[in-house]
């Protein structure tokens, strides 16, 4: 049996890799805003709110967008619904690049790069379906970690904006996009008897579960933590500290950086340690961590402990998704399409969040206060969900049913 073999031996890595690169494209197109946040304000004079609303905006049309997608890839498909998704992508772009003259213009284009963020919800069903559970928080955490397509946007995009405009960075971004839509339309399969026709699967079964709205909040934190954050450190750092534009890039690149690549070992972890026993450590960081940030003086301190914070945030991530295909085994599509919406809805609060209270107290640190308390809520969320025998687990087949944690977690 395939449960018996190493990951290296089960599977379809051109799925994987497929997976990796549709969502490694579609990230960095979907924080472009933020990547070009310094450069977009100067222009329109925005206030320290516009900014919040202007790089929150995405992640509110992918938060939305990902209900849709996780529909779809059970309905049609994994592959077919990434490869609409990418079509739909470049939309945006070519807007961005040849329309965009107005305020309004920029919050519409805004939310049309939400279809960049729903990429979560068939970028993770496409590489989860070719892997037994005892590699899904592997399979997941190498699908998963296309959140690096950040580093793309915070590195080349500011430094490509100082030369040919922030205009023509959106226009570059079609090309990357087209290539990868190539690679996915040849190399990417669905896995033998998934993903290609209609499931049971349904929006209201899953809602009606208690257990949703706890993972909605874990991954609100920890995705929608890592997702805001790197789409307006940028902007954290150029007000707060006075750091050049191109600088401000570099600083995002390093801190995303531990958060994208840590992904994957937060999914190794979480299969070997349990995701319950990872989220309690690092939801205790989490909150730590964010208040540290928060009366944080110099630019070095607040560098070192952003670069930390990401790193849980991405190992959280990784954890989070481990759980997910133990907890809805035939639900899976839409469940990521839920969670992944909860996770762009963390991501818009968290902008909006740090732009408002900036805006309504001068500081930017009520806005870290704020994001520390709701990484508690999580805590004491995972606390209650993983205590043994009293977590909800779906089996392959039939009602969710009663298992201890320590059974559950090596399904």
């Amino acid at each position: 049996m395939n449960k018996a073999l190493p990951f290296y031996q089960v599977g379809h890595w051109p799925t994987l890799l497929s997976a990796f690169l549709y969502f490694d494209v579609s990230f960095m197109v979907w924080v472009l805003f933020g990547a070009l946040g310094n450069h977009v304000a100067a222009e329109f004079g925005l206030d320290p709110a516009q900014k919040g609303l202007m790089t929150a905006v995405p992640l509110l049309g992918g938060s939305l967008l990902r209900l849709l997608f996780g529909y779809s890839t059970d309905r049609l498909g994994a592959k077919w619904t990434a490869c609409l998704g990418m079509a739909a992508t470049l939309l945006p772009l070519l807007a961005g690049w040849l329309w965009v003259d107005s305020l309004p213009k920029l919050y519409l284009v805004g939310l049309l790069l939400g279809v960049a963020g729903a990429s979560f919800a068939a970028a993770l069903p496409l590489a989860s379906r070719w892997y037994p559970a005892e590699h899904q928080g592997l399979a997941l955490g190498i699908a998963g970690a296309g959140n690096s397509g950040t580093l793309l946007a915070t590195f080349f995009a500011p430094r490509l904006a100082e030369t040919l405009g922030w205009r023509a960075v959106f226009g570059l971004a079609t090309i990357p996009i087209a290539l990868v839509a190539a690679v996915l339309v040849t190399c990417a399969k669905e896995a033998p008897g998934r993903g290609t026709g209609p499931k049971r699967a349904n929006f209201t079964a899953v809602l009606k579960q208690q257990d949703t709205y706890w993972f909605s909040l874990f991954y609100g934190v920890t995705f929608g933590g890592f997702v805001g954050l790197a789409s307006f450190l940028a902007i954290f750092l150029h007000d707060q500290y006075g750091v050049a534009k191109v600088r401000a890039g570099d600083l995002v690149t390093l801190c995303v950086f531990a958060g994208s690549f840590l992904r994957p070992v937060g999914g190794w972890l979480a299969d070997r340690w349990g995701g319950f026993r990872m989220l309690t450590l690092l939801y205790v960081g989490i909150v730590a961590l964010a208040l540290e940030v928060a009366a944080a003086h110099s630019l070095a301190t607040a560098v070192t402990l952003l670069f930390l914070l990401m790193a849980c945030l991405g190992l959280g991530n990784g954890s989070v998704f481990e759980l997910v295909p133990l907890r809805y085994r035939e639900d899976v599509g839409v469940a990521t399409g839920i969670l992944g919406a909860a996770g762009g809805l963390g991501g818009f609060l968290l902008p909006m969040l740090l732009g408002s209270l900036k805006q309504a107290l001068g500081s930017y640190a009520a806005g870290f206060v704020a994001f520390s308390g709701l990484a508690g809520a999580a805590l004491l969320g995972v606390t209650l969900v993983g205590r043994p025998g009293l977590r909800p687990v779906r089996a392959a087949a039939g009602p969710a049913v009663s298992l201890p944690l320590e059974e559950t977690e090596v399904i």
